[in-house]
């Protein structure tokens, strides 16, 4: 079995890596991440439960930096099973907050990021005849909340682009999950820009409240994932929004949404606070 895991030196994507190598001894594993401190001591760990892994410096906004990942893995492997599309950033703030450069950054590392790395993996799974995408994108692609409207979209994108995934590459025996978690305890937020202090006092709230870890959050995924789900939703809490807002009209669910708006909207205008 041989892995690709982007943004995999820490957090969700470190604890993914150790998740597929408790599983399977002997798991081929490369970590693609900005970060080589951290990347070598997840390459470090993984070696010491048994895999076989080793890291690359992968900037995913970078095509050249992608396209020298795809050839690493082609010379190394010459194959690739699983590619976990898993680098990404926060952003959050309301629409006066967020300019239109924190939309094109959040842009260019959330959604193209995973365009490229797929791009340049998929021609490998072809050749081979199958292989596998898991694409990380978030509870707040599904049932988005206020203040982080470039987030938002940006997720909801990521769950669009993996059902076309899945119908596209379907013929080729290659199959495609979308992640789509609450919040948990990870270092998501030490990427967090917005023009708003409030901003960042709210997610750290968020993920204070967090009941699930990463690991929790790994579990999860690695079983749906060998169950072939499309669609993974990895908490109780977000499984419940997902299905009330399928069930409820928009009034209803907007109606219910708006109470909760009240609230966060006196955070955020606490801005020097």
């Amino acid at each position: 079995m041989r892995i690709v895991i982007t943004g995999g030196a820490t957090g969700l994507g470190k604890a993914l890596a150790t998740k597929w190598a408790e599983k399977h001894k002997g798991v081929k594993i490369c970590i693609a991440d900005i970060n080589q401190a951290r990347g070598n001591e997840t390459v470090e760990a993984l070696t010491s439960i048994g895999a076989d892994a080793f890291y690359v410096t992968c900037d995913i906004t970078s095509e050249t930096n992608v396209n020298e990942l795809a050839s690493t893995i082609s010379a190394k492997w010459q194959g690739i099973d699983y590619v976990f599309n898993n680098a990404g950033v926060a952003t959050g703030g309301s629409l006066l907050d967020e300019t239109p450069e924190q939309w094109q950054w959040v842009f260019d590392i959330n959604m193209l990021g995973m365009v490229r790395v797929s791009r340049a993996l998929l021609p490998l799974m072809q050749t081979q005849g199958h292989g596998y995408f898991v694409n990380i994108a978030s509870q707040a692609g599904l049932t988005p909340i206020p203040y982080m409207g470039s987030y938002n979209a940006m997720k909801a994108a990521v769950v669009a682009f993996s059902e076309t995934m899945k119908l596209e590459l379907a013929p080729d025996n290659i199959g495609v999950s979308v992640v789509c978690p609450s919040f948990f305890k990870t270092n998501l937020d030490e990427s967090m820009r917005s023009a708003n202090p409030a901003s960042h006092k709210m997610l750290n709230k968020l993920f204070a409240k967090a009941d699930m870890s990463k690991e929790d959050v790994a579990q999860s995924i690695y079983q749906q994932v060998n169950a072939k789900q499309f669609l993974i939703l990895t908490h109780k809490e977000g499984k419940r929004a997902f299905l009330l807002k399928k069930l409820l009209s928009s009034t209803r669910y907007l109606k219910m949404m708006l109470s909760q708006t009240k609230t966060m909207k006196q955070v955020m205008d606490k801005r020097d606070s």
